[in-house]
């Protein structure tokens, strides 16, 4: 496999892992306004034929390096971006539990959004 790029699919609310012209892997996420705007990831997937590569750690990194060039917080609901979040505080910091909160509401009131 060729290099991995990693694109923004905001529209979408997916930030996708690409290789070889296709999407192997993928966090998707949705974009809070209030109490404060944040980027709320939900789940992380990656193709069981990529696993083991390290795509969805470069795909959480690269959610972090979004939040941050836009000067917004990271709110993690997604299991994986949560655990890799404490394993590098240096880069994600703590969630604000005021945006987790909010987030699990926006959740509640889209059921089948994700």
């Amino acid at each position: 496999m060729s290099e991995i790029e990693i694109r923004d699919d905001r529209a979408a609310g997916r930030l996708e892992a690409v290789g070889d012209g296709e999407v192997v892997g993928r966090i998707e996420y949705f974009v809070l306004e209030s109490p404060a705007r944040a980027l709320v990831p939900v789940h992380t997937i990656v193709e069981p034929s990529h696993e083991g590569k390290g795509i969805a750690g470069s795909l959480a990194r690269e959610l972090y390096a979004v939040a941050e060039r836009e000067g917004v917080p990271v709110a993690p609901l997604c299991p994986y971006v949560v655990k890799w979040a404490e394993r590098h505080p240096a880069v994600a910091g703590q969630a604000d539990p005021r945006l987790l909160a909010a987030a699990k509401d926006w959740l509640r009131a889209h059921p089948g959004k994700f």
